[in-house]
Formats: structure tokens, C-alpha cells, sequence
């Protein structure tokens, strides 16, 4: 939804998640500390390709290990960094959960599930808080954010 309302705004944009990176880029990659630590690598330098380009790029990554966030930050610059952090109760990831990831971690038929058999940092200063808890809708984020934070976001040099 931030994707949409930045093109509707007239912003240029490229959204990378998981879906669209692990079909190609990242298909060699699972989800052991090792991968994830070069999943976010890898997401990073292309990021930063694309805002060499022009484009603004959103990262909707499960991103648990905070060194390896710092890193992202380090690679693509502080000035052109956003670290958004979604609130969320673990119970309500696993009720929005449409692939059974949750579930089947639970059963113990996934491993390296974060919040389930795999930790996750929370971060400790990032630039915006989406809390899942005080606001009542994705639109409400999506505005909060566009409000917040992309104001101050500068393109790449």
C-alpha cells in the first residue's frame, strides 16, 4: 500500500519482499542465520543500485538480526535509510499468517521461524514505529509513514 500511494503522489518506486527476491536473486538462500545474514546483503546492494537510479526502494523484509540491519544502513547511507519498525503481537502475526508458517513451525515442521524457534532483535531506535496495537488499519500506517518520513528522505548523490 506505501508503493501505491508514493506512485499515486508522483514518487518512482520499486518494492523488494521476500516473494520477488527469492524467486530470483536470493533462490539459492534458506533461512538459517548464515542465509538471512546474506539475504539482507544481497537486498541492500540491490537497493542501493535502485536509488542510484532515482528510485525510491522499500525493503519489507523480516529483518531479526539488528548487526545485520546496521549493516543494510551502512550500505545504502544513513541519509537514504528508513528503518520501519511493524509492531506486531506474535499472535497477530499468526492469525494474518496465509502461508501456514506459524503453524507448521508450531508442529515443528519449520525450523528457523522467527518468534516461533528463531529470535528476533527488536530494534532499539528505529526511524518510524508502525504499532499494529494504536493504529486500526494498514491506511492509517500508510499515512502515518508518508507523513513521517518521506518528507525527509533524500535521493541517492
Amino acid at each position: 500500500m506505501l508503493e501505491i500511494e508514493l506512485n499515486r503522489t508522483g514518487h518512482h518506486t520499486y518494492l523488494l519482499d521476500g516473494d520477488n527476491i527469492r524467486l530470483g536473486l536470493n533462490y539459492d538462500l534458506g533461512f538459517s542465520l548464515k542465509d538471512r545474514t546474506e539475504n539482507i546483503r544481497r537486498v541492500a546492494e540491490v537497493s542501493r543500485l535502485m536509488m542510484d537510479a532515482g528510485l525510491i526502494v522499500i525493503t519489507a523484509f523480516i529483518s531479526p538480526i539488528a548487526k545485520e540491519r546496521q549493516r543494510a544502513r551502512n550500505i545504502i547511507g544513513s541519509d537514504h535509510f528508513a528503518e520501519v519498525f511493524v509492531k506486531t503481537p506474535l499472535h497477530v502475526c499468526e492469525a494474518r499468517d496465509t502461508k501456514g508458517l506459524y503453524k507448521k513451525a508450531r508442529a515443528g515442521l519449520l525450523t528457523d521461524m522467527t518468534g516461533i524457534n528463531s529470535p528476533y532483535d527488536a530494534p532499539s531506535n528505529p526511524d518510524f514505529v508502525a504499532d499494529c496495537r494504536e493504529m486500526s488499519d494498514t491506511e492509517q500506517s500508510v499515512r502515518a509513514i508518508m507523513g513521517s518520513l518521506i518528507p525527509s528522505l533524500q535521493r541517492a548523490p
